[in-house]
């Protein structure tokens, strides 16, 4: 069966699905593609309660990115952890958050 799908997968996403030398996937493209799908899907999800937290916290764009990622990195979570990593930055990025280092990474 072709492999044909219109979702595109944005490399920042491949790349958490990539063979250390960068070579190929450690998944198949179709998992990578689910993946990205709920990814995605949950980010766009957390853009209205992101920007209520800030409000009603009065904590910073960072302090709320933080806590919603310690969030999807817990064992009942949807995703995996490094997934979380990828949530949190594209949260960030559909709010125009701009947010400066977090634990070594940017969003």
């Amino acid at each position: 069966m072709d492999d044909f799908n219109q979702i595109e997968v944005p490399p920042s996403f491949t790349a958490l699905f990539t063979s250390p030398s960068g070579s190929r996937l450690t998944e198949p493209m179709t998992t990578v593609r689910q993946r990205y799908e709920l990814c995605e899907d949950l980010a766009q999800l957390l853009t209205e309660q992101a920007s209520s937290a800030r409000f009603k916290s009065g904590g910073t764009e960072l302090q709320v990115l933080e806590t919603i990622e310690l969030g999807l990195s817990a064992s009942e979570s949807p995703v995996q952890p490094i997934e979380a990593g990828w949530v949190v930055r594209r949260l960030a990025e559909l709010l125009h958050w701009e947010v400066e280092q977090r634990s070594g990474r940017r969003a």
